[in-house]
């Protein structure tokens, strides 16, 4: 059996798009169905589905490819985690173009540094991110999720509840939420 190119891609939201990725990974030759994709993950977690196909497609004297490390992990003990996996199943890791063996003193520093730029990013934009929002909140500008509800809606559906006609179900397709919602609005009436 011969050595299989094996690509992964991420992106943190549904509004990014994964077509830059794809199409870096065809170019360097992984095949289009040995790439794996996570829309809409974090690379701060861990537990992706496309990764965990990913790193259960690669065999040994394969190599696995991302675009770019933090694609892979923004967090430095998940991206060595993986790496030292990867090396331990004799499976090749590429960055972009560039393969690099995990064994390798001067490929393991480079890949870690880069891991620890990857995790400071992802934290620096967590900053930011709350820095803005205190200061949206304290401008009134931020107040929160939009309720599901409206509170004529909520009304009614207490109302209906109340009559005990309809069940949970019922009440979530007559008003077009979830379950967990309608128990959620029960239950700011008990409290």
């Amino acid at each position: 059996m011969s050595a299989t190119l094996v690509g992964y891609a991420r992106c943190s939201t549904d509004e990014q798009d994964l077509t830059a990725q794809r199409d870096a990974l065809a170019a360097l030759s992984v095949p289009e169905d040995r790439i794996y994709l996570d829309h809409g993950f974090s690379g701060t977690r861990r537990d992706r589905p496309g990764l965990a196909q990913a790193l259960a497609a690669v065999r040994s004297g394969d190599t696995f490819t991302v675009t770019k490390l933090d694609r892979l992990a923004r967090s430095v003990p998940d991206a060595l985690e993986i790496l030292g996996q990867l090396s331990d199943r004799n499976v090749r890791f590429a960055l972009g173009s560039s393969a690099y063996d995990w064994k390798d003193p001067f490929a393991k520093m480079f890949l870690s540094i880069l891991a620890v730029v990857a995790e400071f990013e992802a934290n620096l934009t967590r900053q930011r991110t709350r820095e803005g929002m205190a200061v949206a909140r304290s401008k009134g500008r931020l107040k929160g999720r939009k309720p599901k509800l409206t509170s004529q809606q909520r009304a009614h559906l207490l109302k209906l509840h109340e009559a005990d006609e309809h069940g949970i179900g019922e009440l979530a397709t007559l008003f077009g939420v979830s379950r967990a919602t309608v128990y959620r609005e029960l239950g700011k009436r008990v409290a």
